[in-house]
């Protein structure tokens, strides 16, 4: 059984369709690409799996189990957590306080707490050295990392992560990507929407294309992209 599976998905903002019957699966341990260009429905998927916005028709089941309209927190605490693209970190909160408010919703002992922290800041070195700082004074780069970090430190079996190089210096992107290699190597799955198409066709298992609102190519990475329709709608 998928560990999450999307079925005919359809929704919308007032009454402009946005997506158009998506369907398409994801394992437990790996992660999953979404490519297109802007206003394809890319961020309205993860929206709309994460309760941000109710579905108009189709299904969204986790682990087997029907979520769709689900409220945020609820299908939080049930193992999905959402990075958007703007991060919403809090600019007037440590970064340590910003990552133990990735634990609200968890009944765990101060020792658990602890080690759920240092797990994030091992993940992430520069949040260790910058623990105490504020999240307005880092850079960009830093609270992608934060943002990242916020949500990992829940335990989640399942990341939604929008657009998490959009800005960055190239040097920065490397390290959020190897942070994602590595999540998926200690079992997490995610759900990654990506225009960096090449850094993000590294390290997926397989990949979706969708193009106004509709998946139009599916595979392999190195099986999609090397179509040449695909690649010039990519500009890749």
């Amino acid at each position: 059984m998928p560990l999450l599976e999307v079925e005919h998905l359809h929704a919308r903002y007032d009454f402009a369709p946005i997506l158009r019957g998506v369907s398409f699966n994801l394992d437990a341990g790996e992660i999953v690409s979404i490519f297109g260009r802007n206003g394809a429905g890319k961020t309205t998927t993860l929206r709309t799996i994460m309760g941000w916005l109710r579905p108009v028709e189709g299904r969204i089941a986790f682990d087997g189990e029907a979520i769709g309209g689900w409220s945020p927190d609820r299908i939080f605490r049930r193992g999905i957590a959402f990075i958007p693209e703007d991060r919403r970190i809090f600019a007037t909160l440590s970064v340590e306080e910003n990552l133990m408010l990735g634990l609200f919703s968890r009944r765990q002992s101060g020792a658990e707490q602890r080690r759920a922290l240092d797990r994030v800041l091992g993940l992430f070195p520069r949040l260790h050295e910058r623990r105490r700082q504020l999240g307005k004074t880092l850079s960009g780069g830093e609270q992608q990392m934060l943002a990242i970090g916020r949500a990992l430190i829940g335990a989640p079996r399942l990341l939604l992560v929008d657009e998490p190089s959009e800005g960055l210096a190239p040097i920065i992107v490397g390290e959020i990507f190897e942070a994602l290699a590595r999540m998926r190597d200690e079992g997490i799955a995610l759900l990654l929407v990506e225009q960096n198409v090449r850094r993000a066709a590294a390290i997926s298992t397989s990949c979706y294309v969708m193009e106004k609102g509709q998946i139009i190519a599916q595979g392999a990475p190195a099986d999609v992209l090397t179509d040449e329709a695909i690649r010039q709608r990519l500009s890749v």
